[in-house]
């Protein structure tokens, strides 16, 4: 794609990453069949080859952004299927990342948009603040059908049971099991521990049986995904930060074979804190560092011996649903599959798996209508493909599919812990 950036632009680092990114764009439209929201509106400037040409309008204009370009650009997932189907390795999540920026700091919405986007930048990052709401919004939903729709969504969060604080939580080290072969940092996460903490707590089990040494940094908080969307860089990267000093104190005090993340969601963006913080000569290599020791939970258990402690019992059949940021984001499509299969279960996958099923952070709150649309679809594609349970790693995705599923959706860490030695995960009864 032929760009016309001045040369006072390109001394710009952000623009001149965009400028070349938008040089590799050669117009083939093979992301659009792969869009989820092309694929539900039809609409060009809903696609990411269309999105493509409005950000690079909307960068080298400079300035204040168009109603319209806005509109478009809001209505994107941030999925990234279509990075997985470029042809020619256009690093679209970086650059839609700066498009948001850029209207963040350019476009004024409307009061009622600008203040649920704060509230929402607020409250969902604190798990304490997180579980007031969630307290509020179980008492607001028997008027649930009278709310306006994102209201309404806000309202769907609420999970039919609501827990307080886990002490797995905690900043702390828990000791592994018989011989000792890693020593790892695991991120607690924000919204995870509110809406369902059996996750964190089954995650620090399994670690632990299979020989790991298990570490809650202190000061370790929100890994900043969910403002890095919403264009707010500046508290995104203020996040990170706090993140990689927190989890640098354990690699420079007894060291770290790995962090580990079981929100694939928080873990793209984790591994992407090499990136977010390159121009930050304070913090450039650390953030890298980290980076580069962060691994999904799938990824780890891999690497450790499943098959040693996998009880011998009737395992259901799983239908797997793998996360856009699990897929797309990290690339990771065999190993969780591989590590429920070596825990015994059969795995189905549905079709259209490469679809999203319209969590992404927040956006079944700010796009309810399409977001609602993208659940059913998926919930339909997992319902078809044979199995008795929904796995996936992700706690966005198991909130927005099970709105929509007839099927027990668990993590699938909780599988893994059930099979190797840990209690069956409640919500399979």
């Amino acid at each position: 794609m032929e760009t016309h950036f001045t040369s006072q632009q390109l001394d710009l680092p952000p623009l001149q990453m965009a400028n070349d990114v938008l040089r590799k764009c050669v117009h083939c439209g093979f992301c659009t069949a792969t869009c989820p929201t092309y694929v539900v509106l039809g609409d060009e400037l809903d696609s990411p080859r269309g999105r493509i040409y409005q950000i690079r309008a909307m960068l080298e204009r400079g300035g204040k952004p168009d109603a319209n370009t806005v509109k478009h650009i809001d209505r994107c997932l941030s999925c990234l299927s279509c990075m997985t189907t470029c042809p020619s390795g256009v690093d679209y999540m970086h650059l839609v990342d700066h498009a948001r920026a850029h209207i963040e700091a350019h476009h004024t919405r409307p009061a009622s948009e600008r203040f649920l986007r704060a509230v929402l930048a607020k409250v969902l990052p604190n798990p304490v603040l997180f579980r007031l709401s969630l307290i509020g919004a179980k008492l607001a939903q028997p008027f649930q059908a009278l709310m306006p729709g994102r209201l309404k969504s806000m309202l769907a969060l609420a999970p039919a049971r609501l827990h307080g604080p886990s002490a797995i939580d905690k900043p702390g080290v828990h000791r592994a099991e018989n011989a000792q072969k890693m020593r790892v940092a695991v991120l607690p996460g924000c919204a995870q521990p509110v809406l369902d903490p059996a996750i964190n707590e089954a995650t620090v089990r399994l670690l632990t049986r299979l020989g790991c040494q298990v570490v809650v940094a202190e000061g370790v908080g929100c890994c900043g995904a969910l403002v890095h969307h919403m264009g707010r860089e500046e508290q995104a990267l203020d996040q990170a930060r706090q993140n990689v000093a927190a989890w640098m104190a354990e690699i420079d005090g007894k060291g770290l074979d790995a962090i580990v993340v079981n929100a694939s969601g928080c873990g793209t963006t984790v591994k992407d804190y090499g990136h977010m913080l390159k121009d930050d000569p304070m913090w450039a290599e650390r953030a890298a560092k980290v980076s580069a020791l962060t691994k999904d939970v799938s990824e780890v258990l891999v690497d450790l011996d499943i098959e040693g402690v996998a009880q011998d019992f009737a395992k259901p059949k799983v239908t797997y649903h793998s996360a856009c940021s699990m897929q797309h984001g990290q690339k990771l499509s065999a190993p969780p599959v591989a590590v429920l299969q070596k825990a015994g279960f059969e795995v189905a996958e549905p079709k259209e798996a490469h679809l999203c099923c319209g969590s992404a952070g927040t956006y079944n709150i700010m796009q309810p209508e399409l977001a609602a649309e993208l659940g059913a679809r998926k919930a339909k594609r997992l319902g078809d493909a044979g199995g008795t349970v929904i796995a996936a790693g992700n706690i966005g995705c198991l909130v927005q599919i099970g709105k929509y599923a007839d099927l027990p959706v668990v993590h699938t860490v909780e599988l893994i812990d059930w099979a190797t030695g840990g209690p069956k995960p409640s919500k399979l009864g």
